[in-house]
């Protein structure tokens, strides 16, 4: 029997959370399943940062989050003697809090909001409050500055020892543009064949999908409603757009077959990387798994019961977005440089997946 490999003891615990586990589901699928995928940008902005001086150890990072960030930020700031101010989203649970405020973290909470449009604008909002009164505070920008890109690079180099000389698809969350991109420039920089999928919700305006409205949706941090400068249109080469409820049963799917416990932005890559594969079956996808499923306990896991089968489920197959409909659209985006904007339409609300015989003819079969 060979000797185990060596252990590594961490000279901080960012060392030990910031690389993902991968896991195979299936001969040509594997999942990056990360405990928090944002230590990668923290880390590696904080540390260009304070090398540049930028910021010096002492002063205060700030920005808006809802989530996954603002611990990542906050656990950045503890290694490198940093002070750290969240304005958190209404997604960021009492659980995730207390690990803020333990870890020195100050924290504006911001008030209920059915609206996830309405808490992004505020929150940024109350970001510009506080550098208006405190010039000394840094604001992180995670959605505009690009040196968040800079962590991922290290994430590029364990996907090229994991899965070398392969043609690969990444499937993953938009979200701020600075984790898929920042993972496949690198890789297309080495010469692999990277192909780049990215998922969206509805109503968000990142890739056109502002004129809709996903009642349940709860996944904030894969959309947005105000422009990311980070968000490099150009790098993708298909988009998702994914409901709560079809985001509901990639997430369920995950946890019964794979026994893998992941966030809704992990349930809907998961989701479409089947599509996708079915498709591509000469090469390896990569699945995005950018946290744990422990804040979707109540909205998300202890209704397992309705997830729907995502075996059933199938997109609608788009060409312009003029045609983009809920609950589950995929376009050939064939990176283009932003969003070609549709006209002005009704407002339209993501519903319930339909079951195959309800399904009038159109590829949205559920």
């Amino acid at each position: 029997m060979p000797p185990p490999p060596p252990t590594v003891v961490h000279e901080h615990v960012t060392d030990a959370v910031k690389a993902p586990d991968l896991v195979r589901l299936g001969p040509h699928t594997v999942l990056a399943r990360f405990e928090t995928l944002k230590v990668y940008a923290a880390l590696g902005a904080v540390r260009q940062l304070l090398e540049r001086g930028v910021v010096t150890p002492g002063q205060t990072m700030v920005d808006s989050s809802s989530g996954i960030y603002a611990l990542a930020l906050a656990m950045a700031c503890h290694r490198h003697g940093l002070r750290c101010h969240i304005v958190a989203s209404t997604t960021v649970d009492e659980t995730m809090r207390v690990q803020l405020e333990i870890l020195g973290a100050t924290v504006d909470q911001m008030p209920p909001a059915h609206d996830l449009r309405l808490d992004q604008e505020r929150r940024v909002r109350r970001v510009r409050e506080l550098i208006a009164e405190r010039p000394d505070m840094h604001w992180m920008r995670q959605y505009h500055d690009a040196v968040h890109y800079a962590g991922y690079r290290e994430f590029a180099e364990l996907v090229r020892a994991a899965l070398p000389g392969r043609e690969l698809t990444v499937v993953g969350a938009v979200g701020t543009g600075s984790s898929t991109g920042g993972l496949v420039l690198p890789l297309r920089e080495h010469g692999l064949d990277v192909r780049l999928v990215g998922i969206q919700p509805f109503g968000s305006v990142t890739f056109g999908a502002e004129r809709f409205r996903d009642p349940e949706a709860i996944i904030a941090g894969i959309g947005s409603s105000i422009p990311f400068e980070n968000v490099r249109h150009q790098l993708y080469d298909a988009v998702h757009w994914i409901d709560f409820r079809h985001a509901m049963a990639g997430a369920v799917g995950l946890l019964r077959d794979h026994a893998v416990f992941a966030g809704l932005s992990t349930g809907a890559a998961h989701l479409a990387a089947g599509w996708e594969g079915a498709r591509h079956p000469g090469r390896t996808c990569l699945v995005i798994g950018p946290d744990t499923g422990h804040r979707y306990v109540e909205r998300v896991f202890a209704r397992h019961r309705e997830a729907a089968d995502p075996r059933t489920l199938k997109p609608h197959q788009i060409t312009d977005l003029a045609d983009l409909a809920p609950p589950w659209s995929v376009m050939e985006w064939r990176r283009r440089p932003h969003p070609v904007r549709p006209a002005p339409a009704r407002v339209a609300r993501a519903g319930r997946p339909r079951r195959p015989a309800e399904d009038r003819g159109r590829e949205t079969a559920s």
